[in-house]
């Protein structure tokens, strides 16, 4: 459905708002900055509406799912910062279906307050935030067994990491997941870089620093998809466009089958060897290293 051009000037009124859904909060998109104290949208907060809405179209279905059979669906979300994605997901699925918990975990303790202020302000009940890193909830107490869903959007490098391997803890039903500043394995490729260039001529794929980087990312992004269907997770991969930290953004989405993947596992393994990285990254995704003579 195309948005109505606003009346006067470039922004528009809540009640010419076609990007809003039946019964999605007014408050709740003022506090967080979308909509103008006055109720007003303008060209980029209608893009980060957009955004979320687009989101919210890949997780909408998981929550469905979690929640068959009167099942009350809990979700995980990573590196939550304002929880922006939480508050959200809260609104416009939890509140309605009266049931089920979303967990904010955030390092940074003002913005957790912050979180809980609103919370309470708006009455989502159940919702908690946890001044917590991602490495250290996974055994927190606050948190219960199993967790349905695990989210998180841009974790930055190895948080990402330590998220999957949360989900892998809870026995998530769901993981959906947005990389970000993918270093650890660059860092691994450029440490040793001059042998590789002399062993392989596939070194020059990350000869130049440029390509390190990029090349880098790309790897650590295939060995999660990998890691994750040898773990027994049905992976799709696909882009957000225009989010905050890049135009292009990889969204990982992984279902739990059961179905562990062996060809995956050795496919991981293969990938590590061939790229220098098994000693130092192979028990990261669930491989014991192969012992050097």
């Amino acid at each position: 459905m195309k948005a109505r051009k606003a009346e006067k000037g470039p922004d528009s009124t809540v009640a010419d708002l076609p990007e809003l859904r039946p019964g999605q909060s007014v408050e709740l998109l003022k506090e967080l900055h979308i909509l103008t104290r006055d109720g007003r949208l303008n060209q980029d907060s209608r893009r980060k509406l957009k955004q979320v809405s687009h989101l919210f179209q890949f997780i909408e279905p998981l929550l469905e799912e979690s929640a068959a059979g009167g099942h009350a669906p809990s979700l995980a979300d990573h590196g939550a910062g304002k929880s922006y994605l939480g508050f959200i997901l809260y609104d416009l699925y939890f509140k309605a279906l009266g049931r089920g918990q979303i967990y904010g975990i955030e390092t940074r303790a003002d913005l957790v307050d912050k979180s809980r202020q609103l919370a309470k302000r708006l009455g989502f009940d159940r919702m908690a935030f946890l001044n917590l890193s991602v490495a250290e909830s996974a055994d927190a107490a606050e948190l219960p067994e199993r967790i349905d869903i695990v989210t998180a959007l841009h974790a930055c490098d190895t948080a990402t990491d330590d998220a999957i391997a949360f989900g892998l803890q809870k026995r998530a039903r769901a993981m959906v997941i947005v990389p970000c500043c993918q270093a650890e394995v660059a860092a691994c490729l450029r440490a040793g870089k001059a042998l590789q260039l002399a062993r392989t001529p596939l070194a020059e794929l990350w000869r130049h620093p440029l390509h390190t980087r990029e090349l880098g990312s790309q790897i650590t992004n295939v060995l999660r998809c990998l890691y994750l269907e040898s773990s027994g997770y049905q992976v799709t991969v696909t882009e957000l466009v225009g989010w905050e930290h890049s135009m292009k953004n990889e969204l990982i989405i992984a279902r739990h089958t059961g179905q562990r993947k062996h060809s995956a596992a050795e496919r991981l393994r293969a990938i590590l060897v061939e790229f220098g990285l098994e000693q130092s990254l192979g028990a990261r995704f669930g491989l014991r290293p192969t012992p050097i003579n």
